[in-house]
């Protein structure tokens, strides 16, 4: 972004340069900066984290670490909240573009985009993509524990890609990291292989060397589509890389929620109450059992002191469950109790 005439610092919030990291860190500990020491970084102050004293122009005064992290995982959320949608967009664009090419000579596009029916189509041409990876291997593994019997069917592959040095990286949901057979895996692998989790993944994805992908194409994944165009396999790769970012490693723990009685999964499950998705749905999109949805909505009820599914929507908005987390210095985080006013959808 522009400097006004000084080295130009093109960064955001998330990763300041040596220099504004220096100035803002100085701001935080003195409470401000004089205009002079942060004329080489205008970055600070074209991202807002520096502003002008009111009482004395003369000084920059920083905006609070605590509502600089608020605002970068406000957009965290919404950045990957419209990369979900996109994705999704693009798999029924996929659908349609393979069901068109039935009724034309499409040879060239059969390269490109070829459906595969039935397991045994899949897994012989998984098995021939994984014969002919030599460097990298990306994978969205959606859904919630994963089962020891799809944790198995795909080991031989993966062992026949440690042997070769080739790296892999798969997604999960939180959920995933609490089998045990995943674990296993994991260490099986050892270098080999990284995973990181999100509340929320894509559907199934694996991307072989950045050239050809496997993408679901029916409900119940006994149709896929193999794409090997490069457009196509790129924009994949893109999305997969983001959520990389955005992913917490296995190997690290959950973030605490900042409100008593809350875990993470809970916060997940109110946000997307707060959207006014039924349980099923609910349940579907964080990998866990409609049951065990329903029993987290339950908890949340009796810590948020909601005694209906509609009163349980004002209390989650009052606790600011239904978004990113809000700033502790503005309001703090707390579950509303039985002396907050009850508002007119509560009776």
């Amino acid at each position: 972004m522009a400097g006004h005439g000084k080295e130009a610092h093109p960064h955001g919030a998330d990763r300041l340069c040596e220099a504004g990291d220096r100035v803002y860190s100085r701001a935080v500990r003195r409470g401000r900066v004089s205009r002079d020491d942060a004329e080489t970084v205008p970055c600070l102050v074209e991202l807002a984290l520096l502003h002008p004293d009111p009482d004395d122009m003369g000084w920059l005064v920083p905006t609070s670490p605590q509502e600089v992290m608020t605002r970068l995982l406000r957009e965290m959320h919404e950045h990957v909240a419209s990369t979900q949608s996109r994705m999704g967009s693009a798999v029924s664009a996929f659908e349609w573009y393979a069901a068109l090419g039935g009724n034309a000579d499409s040879r060239a596009e059969g390269v490109a985009i070829r459906v595969l029916d039935g397991l045994p189509r899949i897994r012989a041409a998984m098995d021939e993509a994984t014969e002919a990876c030599a460097s990298e291997v990306l994978a969205v593994q959606p859904g919630g524990i994963r089962r020891e019997d799809e944790l198995s069917e795909g080991l031989h592959r993966a062992m026949a890609l440690r042997r070769r040095g080739v790296r892999m990286r798969d997604l999960y949901t939180h959920v995933a990291r609490h089998g045990q057979g995943l674990l296993n895996y994991m260490e099986l692998m050892g270098d080999a292989a990284e995973a990181r989790t999100l509340d929320e993944v894509t559907e199934r994805l694996i991307v072989f060397d950045r050239t050809v992908a496997f993408i679901p194409a029916s409900a119940d994944r006994t149709i896929a589509l193999e794409l090997r165009h490069p457009a196509l396999v790129d924009y994949l790769v893109t999305v997969f890389e983001r959520l990389w970012r955005l992913a917490i490693p296995l190997t690290a723990p959950l973030p605490d929620t900042g409100i008593e009685g809350i875990t993470h999964r809970e916060r997940s499950i109110a946000a997307l109450l707060a959207e006014g998705h039924q349980d099923a749905v609910v349940a579907e999109r964080l990998g866990i059992s409609v049951r065990t949805c329903r029993a987290h909505i339950a908890r949340l009820s009796e810590t948020l002191g909601a005694a209906s599914r509609t009163q349980l929507g004002v209390r989650i908005a009052q606790a600011g469950l239904d978004g990113p987390p809000r700033d502790p210095e503005l309001q703090p985080l707390t579950a509303p109790g039985p002396g907050i006013p009850e508002s007119p959808t509560d009776r």
